[in-house]
């Protein structure tokens, strides 16, 4: 396909968190780009605004050490030349050990950055279908609307693949009682990002009781139920037995109550939404619950007695690809030329993930346009062994899949962890700077 830049234009369909990533870095090389987004013509269950980059679930971007899966990450795509994960930083909300944003600057800064560019046009409008010989990168996300998956379906012959997700609560700073709450972070990590709502043994047992027996909204669902193992809701995990909310979002590791400067038997902890610090969110309480049970039930938390929701948790279905079948490494379709996929409809899961792939895409295409070769990254790259993973996975159904030091080569030596995962960075950052000082290209320039 002969392209001509100074006269076609490149179509980004969806305007997240993979979308913007892209149009960015092909923005800034001065391609002529359109971006689609639907909204706020076409509504999700989900969305509140009509930004881009908008954070629907949690705020949180994952762990920003180093030393862990997504730390390593964001270092990596950051070499590569992310834009979003800067712009994040930017936007970023005390919260311990994680990379928090203030959801609502964050979006407005990504919007506000593609719209600067004289070389973009915005379509506000659906599409439900991808327009012939033209490059297109499709970052629709898990809540690609069902008119485009269904042209997926047709011209693909993509599986009906998904499971439902679910966000947490929402609540106002000045309506939680800090007579039962305290600042602190897991041991004593960091300045003090979390606000930590403890329970007695008796307080939870009650919580408990009324979570397991509560009604959760099923009528809309299929009897047989598709969860995200990493995002189960509260009360899913409270049906697993009694234990598993003390071992999981309710765990008080790491933490003292400075009324008793005792471990609480269990807590909640709430983590700022903005730098105002006027919203919380719920850490871990994504739920289904109906909004009368959230009411009633969070509020047995002594701190949460008088709380006040600004928004409730809710549940929704994503979509995703089966990606063996359908994309190659470079994220191209393997079905038709120039058209590449981004984001969680790829069947990665999490949001620096998506950004990851939205980057990855943006990067081949231009390189296609280029004439050159395509990057593919190291296998001893988060980046690289997600990919092959999600392009390699043989199961029928395969579940959305996060980055993990579990899908990078294995380190034979003998070592602790916390030594093995010191060399697992040592090793995938300069894999990934010789691939890149190889590859000869830079990508500072256009």
């Amino acid at each position: 396909m002969y392209f001509n830049k100074e006269r076609d234009r490149i179509n980004i369909i969806g305007a997240g968190l993979a979308g913007s990533e892209a149009a960015l870095f092909l923005l800034e090389k001065g391609y002529l780009i359109n971006v689609y987004e639907m909204r706020p013509k076409v509504k999700t269950p989900v969305h509140k605004t009509d930004l881009f980059a908008e954070l629907v679930c949690s705020n949180s971007l994952g762990n920003k050490n180093i030393f862990s899966a997504s730390g390593l990450l964001k270092e990596e795509i950051k070499i590569l030349g992310s834009n979003l994960i800067r712009l994040a930083e930017v936007s970023s909300v005390e919260a311990g050990q994680a990379l928090a944003v203030d959801r609502e600057e964050f979006s407005r800064h990504v919007t506000n950055k593609i719209l600067s560019y004289p070389n973009v046009n915005v379509i506000r409008e659906e599409v439900r279908e991808i327009p012939e010989n033209t490059f297109t990168i499709v970052a629709t996300g898990p809540l690609t609307s069902e008119n485009l998956f269904k042209y997926f379906q047709k011209f693909l012959g993509s599986k009906d693949l998904y499971f439902y997700d679910a966000t947490s609560p929402i609540i106002k700073y000045d309506s939680i009682d800090l007579n039962f709450a305290f600042w602190a972070n897991r041991y004593n990590k960091g300045d003090s990002a979390y606000l930590n709502c403890p329970m007695s043994e008796k307080e939870y047992d009650f919580f408990y009781e009324e979570l397991i027996k509560a009604d959760s909204i099923r009528s809309h669902f299929p009897d047989e139920e598709r969860y995200f193992e990493g995002c189960l809701p509260i009360e899913e995990l409270a049906r697993r037995g009694r234990d598993t909310l003390l071992y999981g979002p309710l765990k008080p590791r790491g933490l003292k109550d400075p009324k008793t400067n005792k471990e609480p038997y269990c807590v909640v902890q709430l983590r700022p939404e903005n730098k105002d610090k006027t919203l919380f969110n719920m850490v871990g309480f994504q739920t289904r619950l109906p909004f009368k049970e959230q009411d009633k039930i969070f509020r047995l938390i002594p701190a949460l007695k008088n709380a006040e929701f600004v928004r409730y948790g809710v549940m929704h279905k994503n979509i995703y690809f089966n990606p063996s079948s359908l994309i190659k490494e470079s994220l191209e379709s393997k079905k038709f030329n120039n058209l590449f996929f981004a984001g969680q409809i790829t069947g990665t899961e999490g949001y620096v993930e998506a950004i990851a792939t939205g980057l990855l895409a943006a990067i081949n295409l231009h390189l296609k346009i280029q004439g050159k070769p395509h990057l593919v990254l190291p296998k001893t790259t988060v980046l690289g062994s997600l990919i092959n993973h999600i392009i390699s996975v043989s199961v029928e159904k395969p579940a959305p899949m996060n980055v993990s030091f579990g899908l990078l080569p294995p380190i034979l030596k003998k070592m602790d962890k916390k030594r093995r995962y010191e060399e697992y960075v040592k090793r995938s950052l300069h894999d990934l700077n010789k691939y890149l000082s190889d590859f000869k290209y830079d990508y500072e320039n256009k």
